[in-house]
C-alpha cells in the first residue's frame, strides 16, 4: 500500500455515472417481468438483466451461460451439463428462459439511457462445470477450452449486441462471472469421480481465454466477477477487465497492493458492501466499510466515488424478496452519498 497516493485521475471511460450501484445478477422468484421491472426501477444508474435460477435447470448460471454457445449444443446429465451431439429439450429450454429475460429488459427499459448490464459464466467457470461427452470437465483438455472460448465469445458477441438493439439508448456493460476462476489457478478443481482434482492450468492460459472472450465488448465496459477467495486481480486486469467485482468479507490483506495498483491503472473496484442473504443491511455500516477500505488503499477519501461501485457481496438468488428489496434500498443510498461527495 502507497501512503497518501493519488488515484490515477487519466483513468479508462466507463460508461457508467459516478455513484453508480448494481446487483452481481441473480434474484429470487421466477417471474421475468416482475424482476426486470424491480431492476430498472431500484437500480437505474446500472440496471442489469435479471438472473432467475429458482425456474429450475436451464436458468442457472451454466445452463444459461450454455444457451449462448454457437454450434456447442449441451445436454443435463445426472451430473450436470454435458456437451451433445445434437440440441435437445434441455438446450431449447435455456434458450428460451433468456429469451423471456431479454423480452422483459426491453420492456421494463424502454427509453433507458446509459449502462446496463449482462452476466454470463466465464470461459474458465464454464470449463469446470461443463462435462465433455467422455465425462471429463472441459478443463482438462486445452484444445476443447479453446473451442469453447471461441464459440463463447461468438455467442457473447451476439447476446451484447441484441441487447444492444433492443435498448438502442443504452451501452452494454459485460460482467463475466468466474467464481472457479481460484480453483481453476491453484489446481482445486475437483474430477468427476470426487477423489481427485484437475491439474492447474498456467496463468498465461488463463489470461488468454479470459482476454479472448472479454474483447468482445466495449472497452471501459468490461467486468469480471469472483466472489471466492484469492481473486487474481493482477491477472483479470492484465486480461483487460476494466473493472474487478469481488466480496469485501472475503479479501485478505495480501491483495490490498493488487487493488491499490488496479485503481492507480484505472480499473473500477466493484466491492460487495451487503449482504446477499439474509442479514441486516445498514447503509452506515456499509458506507463505513467503504470509507475503511479505501483508507487501507491510502488514496484520498474524495476520490471514493469515482473509483468504487458498490454491489451486494454475491448473486441474491436465495434471498428473500424483502431482503432484496432492503439491499436495494440501501444500494440506493449509497449511490446518493457518492454522488455527494463528488459534488461537494
Amino acid at each position: 500500500m502507497s501512503d497518501a497516493r493519488g488515484a490515477n485521475e487519466g483513468m479508462t471511460t466507463h460508461p457508467w455515472p459516478v455513484g453508480a450501484v448494481t446487483g452481481v445478477g441473480s434474484l429470487p422468484g421466477s417471474d421475468p417481468v416482475d424482476a426486470a421491472a424491480l431492476v430498472f426501477g431500484e437500480l437505474p444508474t446500472l440496471p442489469h438483466v435479471p438472473e432467475l435460477p429458482a425456474r429450475g435447470a436451464g436458468a442457472d448460471m451454466v445452463g444459461r451461460t450454455a444457451a449462448l454457445l454457437v454450434d456447442l449444443p449441451v445436454e443435463l446429465v445426472p451430473s450436470g451439463w454435458r456437451i451433445a451431439a445434437h440440441a435437445g429439450h434441455d438446450l431449447r429450454r435455456s434458450r428460451d428462459f433468456l429469451a423471456w429475460d431479454i423480452d422483459a429488459v426491453e420492456a421494463a427499459g424502454a427509453g433507458h439511457t446509459g449502462a446496463v448490464k449482462v452476466q454470463a459464466a466465464g470461459p474458465w467457470t464454464l470449463a469446470a462445470s461443463l462435462e465433455l461427452m467422455t465425462g471429463h470437465k472441459i478443463v482438462t483438455d486445452h484444445g476443447a477450452v479453446r473451442d469453447l472460448t471461441e464459440s463463447l465469445a461468438e455467442g457473447l458477441r451476439a447476446h451484447v449486441a441484441q441487447v444492444a438493439r433492443r435498448l438502442p439508448g443504452a451501452r452494454v456493460v459485460l460482467q463475466l462471472d468466474e467464481p472457479s476462476l481460484p480453483a481453476v489457478l491453484l489446481g482445486r478443481v475437483p474430477t468427476p469421480s470426487g477423489y481427485g482434482t484437475v491439474r492447474a492450468v498456467e496463468p498465461g492460459v488463463v489470461e488468454q481465454r479470459l482476454r479472448d472472450v472479454l474483447a468482445v465488448a466495449e472497452e471501459g465496459s468490461r467486468v469480471v466477477h469472483c466472489c471466492a477467495p484469492d481473486v487474481p486481480v493482477g491477472l483479470l486486469r492484465a486480461a483487460g477487465a476494466d473493472a474487478v467485482s469481488l466480496d469485501l468479507d472475503r479479501l485478505a490483506t495480501a491483495q490490498l497492493d493488487a487493488l491499490g495498483e488496479a485503481v492507480d491503472a484505472g480499473t473500477s473496484l466493484w466491492l460487495g458492501v451487503l449482504p446477499s442473504v439474509e442479514a441486516a443491511a445498514s447503509f452506515d455500516a456499509a458506507r463505513d466499510r467503504l470509507r475503511d477500505f479505501w483508507g487501507q488503499l491510502g488514496f484520498p477519501a474524495g476520490d471514493l466515488a469515482r473509483h468504487v461501485v458498490p454491489t451486494p457481496s454475491c448473486g441474491m438468488a436465495g434471498a428473500s424478496p424483502a431482503h432484496v428489496r432492503q439491499v436495494l434500498s440501501v444500494l440506493a443510498d449509497l449511490g446518493r452519498y457518492l454522488t455527494d461527495e463528488v459534488e461537494a
